[in-house]
C-alpha cells in the first residue's frame, strides 16, 4: 500500500503558513462578497486543515466517491468557507467563481455544506453536533465493512474518518450520546480535531461552558492528545500521526486556536464569529499576514502546492490494483462489495419481495404492526446484508431484531455485526444512521417509540434533507399503547412528521400493508421513510388477493360501494374502525367507501386521475385517525369530518381510551351521517339557485 508520506513532500514552516493563509483569505473574501457568513473558524483552523489535507487525507479530487477514501466532516458547518477553500485549492470541481457566489441562490457554495451539491462534501452540516454524530456513523460503517470484506493479504476497506468540531458541537447533547458510544465501540479509525478557541456567538464560553473536555473524553474511552497549539503545523502533524496509530480507540486532538487568527483587531473575539470583517479589517489583515493579493487571487505556486489530483490519482490507482487482486481471489465478495457501495438492491430482489408478500399473506391472526414489521424483517435481513438494524434500548418493544440479527454485543472482536443496541440515545442513533447511509454499504434502520421521535427529530429532518435511504421504525404509535399515559402517547407526532419534506411516513393497517411499507422504504433511493407501528393487535384488513402495487400508491380503495355517498379515509389501527363503520352505514342505506391511506406522501405523488378515482370529487369525506386532526383537512375539506384527538391522552387501557376520546366506529358513523346531511342540504340549496354543487 502506498504510504501517505511518500506522496506529500515536506515543506518549511513559512511555506506551510502561506498555504494556510490561502484558506484564510478565500474564506475572508467569500464572506466579504456575500456580506454574511462565518470567517472566524476558517481563519482559526486553517493551519490544522493544511496539515490534514496536504499530509494525511487520502482522497482523489477527480473521483470524490472513491470507495476507500478517507471521510472528512466539518461538524462546525458554519465555517463552510474553510471546506470550500480546501476543495477548490486541492482540485475538486469547484471553480473560483463558485466561491465568489458564496451563499447565493443555486451556487455550489451554500451557507452550510450540503451533500449532493458540492463535490467532496460528505454530509450536510450546520445543526451543531450532528456532523460529529454522522462521523461516528461513518467510522462504524468502515469498521463493519472491513470486518465483513477484508481477507488476509487482501485489505480493501482501510480508511479514516476525520472530523472538525467546535465548542458548540460539544455543548449539544448529541455529542455525548455518540461520543460515549464511539468509545464503547472502539472506533479507532475516527479522529476528531476540537477547535478549542473559547468563543461562541455570545462571547467567551468560560461563562457557560467550563467542562474538562479532556477528562470527559478519556471517560468515554477515547485517546486524548493535547491541548496542542493549533497554529503549530508540526504539533498538529505529530498529533495526527500519533492518532493514526490507535488500534482500539477513537482519538480527540484538542487544538487551542485563536478564532479569526490574523485579524489585527477582531482575532479572539466573538465579532469575527459570524460576520464579515469589513473592508478596513480585511485590508489590515492582508497587511498583517503579508498577503499582497487582490480578493480571490491565489498565486500559481500556491495552487501547485495544494493540487492533490496527481497524488489522489496515485492513491486511488493503488487501491484499484489491490481491489483487482481481491476480485480475482474473491469474486463473489468483490461483486457484493461493489453492489453495496453503489446502493443497489440485489439481483434477486423480485424473489425477495415475492417471499416477503407471501409471508405476509400467510398471517391470518390479529397482529400488532410492530410484530408485522418483525415478520417482514425475518425475510429481509437474511436477504439484504446491507441492512443494519438497531434500537434505542427498546429492542423487545420495537421488535427490530430477528433470528438473522447479529448483535454487536454478541460479536467477537473481529466479526461483523448487523444489529446495534444504541442505548437510550434516540438522537444519536438517528444521526449515526445518517452517517452510515452517507458512508455507503449500508441501509440502516433503527427503532424507538413514536413519542420519542421528538428526541430524534432533527436527525430525521436531516436524513430527509440529504435524501438518504434510512428507515426510522417508530412503534407504539397512538393512545393505543394504553396505560403508560400521555407522556408516552403520541398525538401530534404522525401529522408533525408528515410535514417534513421528502419523508415518507407509513402507518400500515396490517401485516400486508407493513410488508409493502418495508418494500417501498428499501426501494426508495431518494429519501428516508418512517414506519409508524401499533402496539395493539390489529385484524387483517387487506383482502388476501390485495395488490401490493395499489398499497404502494399510498392510498387505495379497500372496501367499496356501487355509488358511495361518503368516503371514509383511515390509517393504521383505525382502518378496522372504518370497515366497521361502513357496515353500519351500509345497513342504514348510506353507501360508504373505505380508503386505506397508509402513506399520504406516496398518495400525493400520484396523478390527478388516480387520486380522483380513490377520492371522487363531490363525495363528502371523513378521516379517521387516532392523532391530531388538522392535517386531514387537506383531504376532507372544511365541510368534511375528522375523527381524531386534539388533546393529550390519558392513562388507561387502550379500549377505554378509544371510547373516551370517541375514536370508535359509532362516532365515525355519526360524523359520516352529519357530512352526508350537510352535503344533501348544500345540493338542495344549489339546485334551487341553479348553482353547481360544491365538491
Amino acid at each position: 500500500m502506498t504510504k501517505h508520506n511518500e506522496l506529500f513532500p515536506v515543506i518549511d514552516p513559512q511555506q506551510r503558513r502561506r498555504l494556510a493563509n490561502a484558506i484564510r483569505f478565500l474564506a475572508i473574501d467569500g464572506v466579504e462578497a456575500a456580506k454574511s457568513g462565518h470567517p472566524g473558524a476558517p481563519m482559526g483552523m486553517a493551519d490544522i486543515a493544511e496539515v490534514l489535507w496536504r499530509t494525511h487525507l487520502r482522497h482523489d479530487p477527480a473521483h470524490p466517491q472513491w470507495a476507500d477514501r478517507d471521510r472528512f466532516v466539518l461538524s462546525n458547518g458554519h465555517g463552510s468557507m474553510l471546506l470550500y477553500a480546501l476543495l477548490h485549492l486541492s482540485g475538486y470541481d469547484l471553480p473560483l467563481d463558485e466561491l465568489k457566489r458564496f451563499r447565493q441562490l443555486h451556487s455550489k457554495t451554500p451557507g452550510h455544506p450540503e451533500v449532493g451539491y458540492t463535490p467532496g462534501v460528505e454530509t450536510t452540516t450546520g445543526p451543531l453536533g450532528q456532523g460529529l454524530a454522522n462521523a461516528v456513523g461513518m467510522a462504524l460503517a468502515e469498521q463493519q465493512l472491513a470486518r465483513a470484506f477484508n481477507r488476509p493479504g487482501h485489505v480493501i476497506v482501510d480508511h479514516h474518518t476525520y472530523v472538525f468540531l467546535g465548542d458548540g458541537c460539544l455543548m449539544e447533547g448529541v455529542s455525548h450520546e455518540v461520543c460515549s458510544l464511539a468509545g464503547t465501540l472502539g472506533l479507532n479509525k475516527l479522529i476528531a480535531y476540537y477547535d478549542d478557541n473559547g468563543i461562541s456567538i455570545d462571547g467567551h464560553v468560560e461563562h457557560w461552558f467550563t467542562d474538562n473536555t479532556a477528562l470527559r473524553f478519556q471517560a468515554y474511552g477515547w485517546n486524548v492528545i493535547g491541548p496542542i497549539d493549533g497554529h503549530d503545523a508540526l504539533a498538529v502533524e505529530r498529533a495526527t500521526a500519533q492518532a493514526r496509530t490507535s488500534s482500539d480507540k477513537p482519538t480527540l486532538i484538542i487544538c487551542q486556536t485563536t478564532i479569526g487568527w490574523g485579524s489585527p483587531h477582531k482575532a479572539g473575539t466573538h465579532d469575527v464569529h459570524g460576520a464579515a470583517l469589513g473592508t478596513a479589517e480585511v485590508d489590515a489583515t492582508r497587511r498583517a499576514l503579508d498577503w499582497p493579493y487582490a480578493a480571490f487571487e491565489i498565486p500559481q505556486d500556491v495552487y501547485e502546492a495544494w493540487n492533490a489530483r496527481a497524488r489522489g490519482a496515485r492513491l486511488e490507482a493503488d487501491w484499484q490494483a489491490r481491489f483487482g487482486a481481491y476480485a480475482a481471489a474473491y469474486p463473489e465478495l468483490a461483486a457484493e462489495f461493489t453492489r453495496r457501495m453503489a446502493g443497489e438492491l440485489p439481483a434477486d430482489w423480485a424473489r425477495v419481495v415475492a417471499a416477503l408478500l407471501a409471508r405476509a399473506r400467510g398471517v391470518d391472526a390479529a397482529t400488532a404492526t410492530r410484530k408485522s414489521s418483525q415478520i417482514a424483517l425475518e425475510t429481509l435481513v437474511p436477504a439484504l446484508p446491507e441492512l443494519f438494524g438497531g434500537s434505542a434500548d427498546l429492542t423487545g418493544s420495537n421488535l427490530t431484531a430477528v433470528k438473522a440479527s447479529r448483535p454487536w454485543a454478541d460479536a467477537a472482536a473481529e466479526d461483523s455485526c448487523n444489529y446495534l443496541s444504541y442505548g437510550v440515545r434516540e438522537f444519536g442513533m438517528a444521526a449515526m444512521m445518517n452517517g452510515m447511509a452517507l458512508h455507503g454499504g449500508f441501509a440502516p434502520y433503527g427503532g424507538t417509540f413514536l413519542m420519542f421521535s421528538d428526541y430524534a427529530r432533527s436527525a430525521v429532518r436531516m436524513s430527509a434533507l440529504m435524501k438518504l435511504r434510512v428507515v426510522h421504525v417508530f412503534s407504539h404509535d397512538s393512545i393505543g399503547l394504553g396505560e403508560d399515559g400521555p407522556t408516552h402517547q403520541p398525538v401530534e407526532h404522525a401529522p408533525s412528521l408528515r410535514l417534513v419534506p421528502n419523508l415518507d411516513v407509513w402507518r400500515p393497517a396490517d401485516v400486508f400493508e407493513t410488508a409493502v411499507a418495508w418494500q417501498c422504504a428499501l426501494e426508495r433511493s431518494g429519501g428516508p421513510s418512517a414506519l409508524l407501528l401499533s402496539r395493539q393487535n390489529l385484524v387483517s384488513s387487506a383482502h388476501a388477493d390485495c395488490d401490493a402495487a395499489r398499497v404502494a400508491r399510498g392510498g387505495y380503495v379497500l372496501a367499496d360501494a356501487e355509488r358511495p355517498r361518503v368516503v371514509l379515509i383511515a390509517t393504521g389501527s383505525e382502518v378496522e374502525l372504518a370497515l366497521a363503520a361502513k357496515q353500519q352505514l351500509d345497513a342504514a342505506d348510506v353507501a360508504a367507501r373505505v380508503v386505506s391511506m397508509p402513506c399520504t406522501e406516496a398518495f400525493d405523488r400520484q396523478d390527478d386521475a388516480y387520486r380522483d378515482s380513490v377520492l371522487p370529487p363531490g363525495v363528502p369525506r371523513v378521516a379517521i385517525e387516532a392523532a391530531h386532526p388538522d392535517l386531514w383537512r387537506k383531504y376532507v375539506g372544511l365541510s368534511g369530518g375528522v375523527v381524531g384527538i386534539s388533546s393529550f391522552g390519558e392513562s388507561a387501557p387502550a379500549g377505554a381510551l378509544y371510547k373516551h376520546f370517541g375514536i370508535t366506529a359509532e362516532h365515525a358513523v355519526e360524523v359520516a351521517r352529519g357530512v352526508v346531511r350537510r352535503q344533501a342540504s348544500r345540493i338542495d340549496v344549489d339546485s334551487d339557485s341553479g348553482a353547481r354543487p360544491v365538491g
